[in-house]
């Protein structure tokens, strides 16, 4: 089995520049994936392993000859080399370099009466990484991500969504192609905003749904309160009028979710 000792190798530095720099896993096309159970998810999301990398005092030989007898190339490499590499604090001992899917809206494959959640404009990885484990909780369609600020493939979106954004249908676009592809497929959409807006429990979320949500400081764009099916609200009995853009998707989500009998 192939060995690493040096944190000068290639290899390694390239690791160090996919995990801080989203230019490079876009010309890549690859990412960095860490944890045992996140490598599992992705595996199971019919994402491609290219490389494993592993230290033997976290993680036993059987559960990397997993990888060998699947032929991924599987590689041991030092202390040094995995502390250089890892981005979490705490972890099995395991890190993959995985290729990246496509993320079209083209490729998403919808039944009837489909739930989606619509984020548009999330910059912080920790709200999104939020997000994808609401949805994959609330078991929805799809999300999809309109005017994209954050690289899906981001160490830390990983990280806050717990391996989700591999158990999830995931797609980007813009706002406006976003609308267009909703309506094409008879999708009612439901955009949470302040502005002509009615409280969130009050609508039906049975037939085809997207909820849409937007940053706390600024909001949705103007298409999104202006195409809606209704814009809706969550009451705030509170000093403040809005609340955790995660939090929000999750209260209407899981609304909609009550209404079709879970």
């Amino acid at each position: 089995m192939k060995q690493i000792t040096s944190i000068q190798n290639p290899l390694i530095k390239l690791l160090v520049q996919l995990q801080e720099k989203a230019k490079v896993r876009k010309q890549s096309g690859t990412f960095i994936i860490e944890g045992k159970r996140e490598i599992e998810l992705a595996q199971k999301g019919k994402y491609e392993l290219e490389t494993v990398l592993f230290l033997p005092e976290l993680i036993s030989e059987k559960d990397v000859n997993v990888f060998v007898k699947q032929g991924i190339e599987v590689i041991e490499i030092t202390k040094d080399v995995y502390q250089k590499v890892a981005y979490r604090d705490t972890t099995e001992g395991i890190v993959a370099i995985a290729k990246t899917k496509s993320l079209d809206l083209s490729d998403l494959k919808l039944g009837k009466n489909s739930l989606i959640l619509v984020a548009e404009g999330i910059e912080k990885p920790g709200n999104l990484g939020a997000m994808l484990r609401t949805a994959d909780a609330a078991r929805l369609d799809a999300v999809i991500i309109a005017n994209q600020k954050t690289d899906m493939y981001n160490p830390n979106v990983i990280r806050s969504s717990v391996g989700c954004l591999f158990t999830n249908q995931v797609a980007t676009g813009t706002t406006e192609e976003i609308i267009a592809f909703l309506k094409k497929n008879k999708i009612n959409f439901y955009s949470a905003t302040l502005q002509n807006s009615t409280s969130y429990d009050t609508q039906n979320y049975t037939k085809s749904t997207a909820i849409v949500v937007g940053t706390e400081a600024a909001g949705l764009t103007q298409p999104w309160r202006d195409e809606a099916t209704q814009n809706i609200i969550i009451p705030m009995q509170g000093e403040i009028d809005s609340m955790n853009v995660s939090v929000a998707a999750a209260i209407v989500l899981f609304e909609a979710k009550r209404q079709r009998g879970f």
